[in-house]
């Protein structure tokens, strides 16, 4: 299945498809509460809101970074109860560049997820589009119980980025933009600058300036000249705290690239140990 959904294509969707899953994951880093108000001013006929400070975040320490990813047990139990299956048919939006939607969309894929879609362009395609618009929260779905699926979306930790400075077995990719990746006007995490050795791909990059992907081709030329001969399953992606690390490994999803890890923790949780290394310039 294809990773990303057309706004036209589900609007066809949910008129004819009532087992489709909604999920709305609109989000602001400097405003935590604009996500939930916007999904109150109005969603996608049948959406269901996921906060990403609460229910796609585990507990944080002080050391595990902004977004610290939940135990993947607790995160299929929140599924569970919210009446979605490992088999469910789901649509995951926000409001433009897929940032927040792709983290969503990587999470239910970790968590045993078989079919899961990005809208394109999200919340403002619908818009392009005219599509149907409600404000009511929809009636709960009756919850589930199911196993835990194997784990198709690999990750790996703190100490496995350290080991790798010095046995490199990957390549780490960090998805924030140019400016931070250099060290400079960090404004969000304490410590400025990047993991030695990481590339830089902006996630921005994977974008026309609409907030719709590139076409597969297109991001395949572009990872191809990053790449090089690195292979997709020897690629880890990071970002500030793994929300948009998640676009670039979608993007590559798109592109027929597969198989890459993410770092969930990512520089937030990396700087958190000022006995661990820090890159700063190009």
């Amino acid at each position: 299945m294809e990773p990303l959904i057309s706004a036209l294509a589900l609007q066809d969707l949910l008129s004819d498809d009532d087992t489709l899953i909604l999920l709305d994951a609109r989000h602001d880093l400097g405003n935590h509460q604009l996500g939930r108000e916007q999904y109150l001013e109005g969603h996608i006929p049948g959406a269901l809101f996921l906060d990403h400070e609460i229910d796609l975040c585990g507990p944080k320490t002080g050391n595990n970074g902004r977004h610290p990813l939940p135990e993947r047990e607790a995160f299929i139990q929140l599924l569970g109860s919210l009446g979605i299956n490992a088999k469910a048919n789901i649509v995951v939006y926000d409001a433009r560049d897929s940032m927040f939607a792709a983290h969503v969309w990587w999470m239910l894929r970790w968590a045993g997820c078989t079919s899961v879609r990005v809208l394109n362009g999200g919340w403002s395609a619908w818009g392009q589009i005219s599509g149907d618009i409600e404000r009511e929260k929809p009636a709960p779905r009756a919850p589930v119980v199911w196993e835990p699926d194997n784990v198709s979306m690999p990750k790996v930790d703190a100490n496995a980025v350290l080991a790798n400075l010095n046995q490199a077995v990957f390549t780490v990719i960090d998805a924030r933009a140019e400016n931070r990746f250099r060290g400079e006007n960090e404004t969000i995490d304490p410590v400025a600058g990047h993991i030695p050795g990481a590339l830089n791909w902006p996630f921005a990059r994977n974008l026309d300036s609409d907030g719709f992907f590139l076409p597969a081709d297109a991001l395949k030329s572009g990872f191809a000249q990053l790449l090089g001969n690195h292979k997709p399953e020897n690629i880890v992606h990071q970002c500030g705290s793994g929300i948009s690390a998640c676009h670039n490994l979608l993007a590559m999803e798109v592109a027929g690239l597969s198989g890459s890890a993410l770092y969930p923790g990512s520089w937030s949780e990396w700087c958190s140990d000022r006995s661990r290394p820090v890159a700063v310039g190009e």
